[in-house]
């Protein structure tokens, strides 16, 4: 099928890390194939990303991973290495290999704010282009949301029953070097107070945290020498972690060490309520009543909220947030809902196969609220477009939908640590905004329906 490729072979074989578009499955680059030999590749088209459901049990999503996307599509070209490839294992024909040498996205992209709440039907991401362009872009952009929708939804929830305690992201040794940097931003969107990751923190701009495990405790000859030796190096402020031998014992040595103005101490094992409790009681009798407790151990929203009544000040969460809870993924799909016919009318297309029933066309989206300000319904105007005009009953209902790229240009206040900042601000908007039902952690639907009009 592959003729010879028009661009120049290079020295090595290498594939380098400098683009995206290898993140991709095959199929992508197959269908754009067939299209080019069909006469169809440029046809205008809108896709949709949405998830049909929630996973089992939530009450809601919130979405993440927007600000990493845009940076990645903007970054999505086929060089010369990847062409290479394509050509030398016959993927797809020249022509579609010339096709994708010229290839950048040119289109329009609306969608959800980051740090935005959804719901079952929501449009989270609307793709306006030719349809070689965006049908592309599809495994990229189910790989981005899916992992951090996931990971903002079950971080959300945490933050949720936390009762304002901080909660660090500590889960980069319970997934891959990629997803941990995604994972802490994704969280720290959500209302995580730090992470452990310092990729993340030099990449978003995340606080980060952090002081000694086990391993320093039992390098030294004793305790005491351990705990000696980080309070030389960090001062007293330091967090000492008093649980490798006996807690009751760490916290004793900890205050004779550090002195009653220790910072705080760590606890990553036991009965947690009970131990929290004597640690404090013990604390405060040792005259270190300022002196923090944290709790690690594999907590999870579960965790943290049967710790409510416990005098824990703060926690680190590691494998449950970077795992989603247990929803590892988000359960989005990417679909073909519109396209132009052979005028300039837009055609509205759907998959309609059982328990995989998707609503076609160009879409908008909205949300009412009522006069205190509280989530009352997910509203989906169908063959609206996004951006359009839209008839709001008394001024209670918001759009969702924002522009993100236009003409292929991608809207930079999403970018970087300013756009993970900005989602974080309003993220912690938006949970004001959700009805007290949506915090509970008992299994229940979506705390509001999404309705099509």
């Amino acid at each position: 099928m592959t003729q010879s490729p028009t661009f120049p072979v290079p020295a090595h074989r290498g594939l380098t890390a400098r683009t995206p578009a290898f993140r991709t499955d095959r199929y992508e680059l197959t269908m754009v194939d067939a299209a080019i030999q069909s006469g169809t590749a440029d046809r205008e088209c809108m896709f949709e990303a949405f998830a049909r459901r929630l996973p089992a049990g939530r009450r809601y999503g919130i979405v993440a991973g927007t600000g990493r996307l845009l940076e990645l599509i903007r970054q999505f070209r086929f060089e010369t290495e990847e062409l290479t490839w394509l050509a030398e294992n016959s993927v797809v024909r020249t022509s579609t290999l010339d096709y994708l040498a010229d290839y950048s996205f040119g289109g329009n992209v609306w969608g959800y704010q980051e740090g935005e709440a959804y719901f079952p039907g929501s449009p989270l991401l609307l793709v306006e282009s030719t349809f070689a362009e965006g049908v592309i872009l599809e495994t990229l952009i189910l790989s981005v949301l899916n992992y951090d929708i996931s990971v903002a939804s079950a971080a959300a929830r945490m933050v949720s029953v936390s009762l304002g305690r901080p909660i660090a992201e500590m889960g980069s040794r319970r997934t891959n070097e990629h997803s941990a940097v995604a994972a802490a931003r994704a969280a720290f969107i959500a209302g995580f107070a730090s992470t452990s990751n310092l990729e993340a923190g030099r990449q978003w701009g995340l606080p980060t945290m952090g002081t000694a495990a086990h391993s320093f405790i039992l390098l030294h000859d004793s305790e005491e020498e351990a705990f000696q030796a980080q309070v030389d190096a960090f001062g007293a402020a330091t967090t000492l972690l008093v649980d490798t031998y006996d807690v009751p014992a760490g916290i004793a040595l900890a205050v004779k060490v550090a002195g009653t103005e220790l910072g705080s101490i760590r606890i990553d094992s036991g009965d947690l309520p009970t131990v929290v409790a004597a640690a404090r009681a013990q604390l405060d009798s040792l005259g270190a009543v300022n002196t923090k407790i944290t709790v690690t151990s594999d907590l999870d929203e579960f965790a943290i909220a049967a710790l409510s009544a416990s005098p824990v000040d703060a926690f680190g969460i590691g494998t449950s947030v970077v795992t989603g809870s247990g929803e590892p993924a988000a359960g989005l799909v990417y679909k073909l809902v519109a396209h132009k016919g052979h005028g300039d009318d837009w055609i509205s297309v759907a998959k309609t196969s059982t328990a995989k029933l998707s609503v076609g066309g160009r879409k908008n989206a909205l949300r009412r609220v009522n006069a205190v300000g509280t989530a009352q319904e997910e509203i989906v105007l169908l063959n609206a477009g996004p951006g359009g005009e839209f008839d709001s009953r008394n001024g209670l209902e918001r759009a969702l939908l924002i522009p993100l790229i236009e003409g292929g240009i991608v809207d930079e206040r999403y970018l970087g640590s300013a756009g993970t900042l900005r989602a974080r601000a309003h993220n912690a908007s938006v949970m004001q905004e959700l009805p007290i039902e949506a915090f509970r952690l008992g299994r229940g639907e979506a705390v509001i329906p999404t309705t099509y009009r």
